[in-house]
């Protein structure tokens, strides 16, 4: 262990913390058009079969398909007309074998029909007979009763955070307001005697508030709540007076900035003063991020974040997302707690330190058909370039000394 840290831990043990915080627990009703993003708080069944009857998905005729066996353009079949399908209303007649009845896109199928034969391969030839020139198989142009979902089945499990997809089938079974939990109220602090608001011009030795907003970005893109508390300089009593804010009012604290072990670096010190505090990791065998704190103020998580503007993004990518998913009430694999990712070969050999995660960030090329090249952005963690042309980060293991040239590594997409 690096004594110059009070508690390093490995990611997956840093993860493992984070799953012995509760989830939020706080429930409302709202809108399905306010919902995207928020977690589900409970199991939404079906009411009824979708569609609600087999139906077309095709202009054309409703056939036994049976009786279309071997028609072809040079060998039509021919089938009786029996009638005409209104949208409006269901069929009042069965088909038997023989006939067809003409049928638009959405209306149901007659009793006895298996499929729908589309109009372009058929032709009217008078006295009520219709000409088919292509075989169709069941459930060909067609969708049966309850192909969708069926009545009473779950259709979106509680912990699913709602995506369009969940809001398509949500509508479809008449929903219009949905139970979610309360997205997490995160406190955003940003800490440094050089940090000035971002529409300041910076003096020798300052910079922008960098990581309010990039922090607020990402807790908004998967649904949280951020709340800015401003930038507080290094001076121990008003951040511990910002904390004392902060932390009745939310579900969690996000400090950047003052995480690691200089004179300067005051967050410890500060979270050391919360009532009923405690330190659960002072280190994280992660690079870039490795002065990353986790803590608690009675059952308030508090992470401390590093103040390298590249640093803190990755940070909130491995550690801070599925962090803030856990505490939403998402349910999701482990492996997919990050990102979707893709297969692709190192273009370089890349060097790394054993006993930490190196997260290398990449730019991918399609080289070939299906080839695809990641190219290391490698930079200082104070360069933001690095993240902005990435489209994904690798991770290399903590036993590994690095990559290879060629070597297929998993870009975990970004």
């Amino acid at each position: 262990m690096d004594k110059a840290f009070f508690q390093v831990v490995s990611v997956n043990e840093f993860l493992k913390l984070c799953q012995q915080f509760t989830p939020i627990s706080k429930t409302y009703r709202q809108p399905l058009t306010a919902s995207l993003q928020a977690v589900l708080a409970e199991d939404v069944l079906a009411h009824e079969d979708l569609p609600p009857f087999s139906r077309s998905s095709m202009d054309g005729y409703a056939v036994r398909s049976a009786d279309t066996f071997g028609a072809g353009e040079m060998n039509p079949v021919y089938l009786h007309n029996k009638g005409e399908i209104h949208i409006h209303r269901l069929p009042e007649f069965d088909l038997r074998a023989g006939e067809c009845a003409a049928i638009v896109t959405g209306a149901g199928l007659p009793k006895g029909a298996d499929s729908v034969v589309m109009i372009e391969h058929t032709q009217e030839i008078g006295a009520g007979d219709i000409e088919i020139r292509r075989a169709v198989a069941p459930g060909e142009n067609m969708m049966y009763q309850g192909e969708d979902c069926q009545a009473d089945q779950v259709q979106v499990f509680a912990g699913t955070r709602l995506r369009p997809q969940e809001l398509s089938i949500l509508a479809a079974l008449g929903y219009s307001e949905v139970e979610t939990y309360q997205p997490p109220r995160v406190a955003i602090i940003s800490t440094g005697d050089e940090i000035i608001p971002v529409n300041e011009f910076p003096q020798p030795g300052q910079i922008r508030d960098v990581n309010t907003h990039s922090i607020y970005s990402w807790i908004k893109l998967i649904g949280g709540d951020p709340q800015i508390y401003g930038i507080i300089p290094d001076d121990l009593n008003q951040l511990k007076g910002v904390l004392a804010q902060a932390v009745p009012d939310n579900d969690m604290v996000m400090i950047s900035g003052g995480s690691s072990v200089g004179t300067r670096d005051l967050t410890l010190k500060a979270i050391q003063t919360l009532p009923e505090s405690k330190i659960l990791a002072h280190g994280v065998s992660l690079s870039p991020g490795k002065p990353t704190i986790l803590a608690q103020s009675g059952s308030l998580p508090i992470l401390g974040l590093p103040g390298q503007v590249t640093s803190v993004q990755v940070v909130m990518l491995v550690l801070g997302l599925p962090f803030l998913r856990h505490l939403s009430g998402e349910h999701r694999p482990k492996e997919d707690l990050l990102h979707a990712s893709v297969t692709a070969k190192m273009a370089r050999n890349v060097a790394s330190k054993q006993g930490r995660e190196d997260y290398v960030r990449v730019q991918l090329i399609q080289e070939g058909q299906n080839s695809l090249t990641a190219y290391p952005l490698l930079g200082k963690s104070g360069l933001l370039k690095t993240l902005l042309h990435a489209d994904g980060l690798v991770c290399i293991p903590s036993y590994s000394e690095g990559l290879s040239q060629d070597e297929q590594v998993q870009v975990w997409l970004i």
